[in-house]
């Protein structure tokens, strides 16, 4: 699945589908072939991290 590039619309696109289909990061990351690691750097550039306890990007 291609995701957005843009940090704020890949904020939003990451959180909707963590928030509507996926159990945690990893198993979003598995299921739609993302590189965990680029993708939490990518939205730290943006100063958001992944908090485990809400699932989402904070």
């Amino acid at each position: 699945m291609k995701i957005p590039n843009d940090p704020m619309i890949l904020l939003s696109f990451i959180n909707t589908q963590l928030r509507d289909f996926y159990y945690d990061l990893e198993d979003l990351c598995l299921s739609l072939d993302i590189n965990k690691d680029a993708l939490i750097k990518k939205l730290e550039l943006i100063d958001y991290t992944y908090d485990s306890t809400t699932n989402r990007f904070v």
